[in-house]
Parts: C-alpha cells; sequence; structure tokens
C-alpha cells in the first residue's frame, strides 16, 4: 500500500489537494468501515483491536521523559495501526485498499503534526481522550452495534480532524508532505 500511495499522492500533488481534502475522504471511508465491521466481526477482530488499544496505552503511560507525550513515531504507527484494522477487518477489500492509500498519506501529516513541539497537559489528555474512544469504537463493534459504531468514528475522526488540521496545515497541500 505504500508504494500505491506515494503514486496516488503524486496524482494528488499534481491536483493541488490538500491535507484537508485527503482527510475528509477518510472521514466518508472509515466509518462505512466501521459499520461493516460491527456487522461481521470475528473474536480475533476484537482481539487484535484491543491488543492495538494497549499497545496504545502503554505508549501514553510510559511517555516522553521531557514532554510527558508519548513518542511520536510511535503513537503514529500505532493509531494507523488501529486504523488500519477498521478498515481491513470490514470485509471489503476495495474500501480496505482505497482507505489503506489514504490512511498511508494522512500517516505522513500526523508524523509531520506531532513532531511540532505540542506539549503540556491539554496534549497528554488528547492521548487519553483517543484510547477512550478506541476503546469506545470497539465495544460497539462487540455489541455489533453497526449503526452506533459508525456514528462514533464519524464524531471520532471530525473531532481529531478538528485537532490535527490546524490552520497551518490544513490548506497545505500533499506535495508538501512528500517532498
Amino acid at each position: 500500500l505504500s508504494v500505491a500511495a506515494r503514486y496516488v499522492g503524486l496524482l494528488l500533488q499534481v491536483q493541488g489537494t490538500t491535507i484537508a481534502d485527503v482527510y475528509e475522504a477518510r472521514m466518508v471511508l472509515e466509518p462505512a468501515c466501521a459499520r461493516l465491521l460491527a456487522r461481521r466481526r470475528t473474536k480475533q477482530d476484537l482481539a487484535d483491536l484491543n491488543e492495538c488499544i494497549e499497545e496504545l496505552r502503554g505508549a501514553v503511560e510510559a511517555g516522553h521523559p521531557e514532554t510527558g507525550q508519548p513518542e511520536p513515531a510511535l503513537w503514529s504507527r500505532q493509531a494507523a495501526r488501529f486504523h488500519e484494522l477498521i478498515m481491513q477487518r470490514s470485509g471489503s477489500k476495495t474500501l480496505a485498499v482505497q482507505g489503506g492509500v489514504l490512511q498511508d498519506i494522512v500517516a505522513t501529516h500526523l508524523a509531520m503534526a506531532l513532531s511540532r513541539d505540542r506539549a503540556g497537559d491539554d496534549e497528554l489528555a488528547n492521548f487519553r481522550r483517543n484510547v477512550r474512544s478506541y476503546e469506545k469504537l470497539v465495544d460497539l463493534v462487540d455489541k455489533r452495534d453497526a449503526t452506533g459504531a459508525e456514528r462514533h468514528w464519524r464524531a471520532h475522526m471530525e473531532a481529531a480532524g478538528q485537532r490535527l488540521l490546524n490552520e497551518d496545515l490544513q490548506h497545505r497541500s500533499v506535495v508538501d508532505l512528500f517532498a
């Protein structure tokens, strides 16, 4: 998928696509995948999602000695893994591939956003809030509440988008990420 993401990223660069546009597309795909996952989930899906949450919780609790926040690269990888699981386990290979390509582009943006000096209790609270949101999604998926899972994941992604797509980054074109 990373190879495909590079090619798609190139096409998006040529078209002057912004990070906000890519994230908006993910906000359409991922909640739909969360709905499908809730309908089709297996015990293994739940186990893998919960394992990912435990790794994220561990990253938050370990924190960086200077900032108290998780290491940005570690958090980015583990959070991307959670999003990938939602798409991969939805049962739709087409949505999984499309979402995976977009996720790779957004992961590059996330790494850039998290690498900026964003220390403080508010940011640490955001990481913890994300973990709780992931737990809530898994609970809805476990209950096979497809409507609730889709609604929750859309709200999660909108809130995360507001934090990650600050004025400085939201209008950046994809070319800025791959330059």
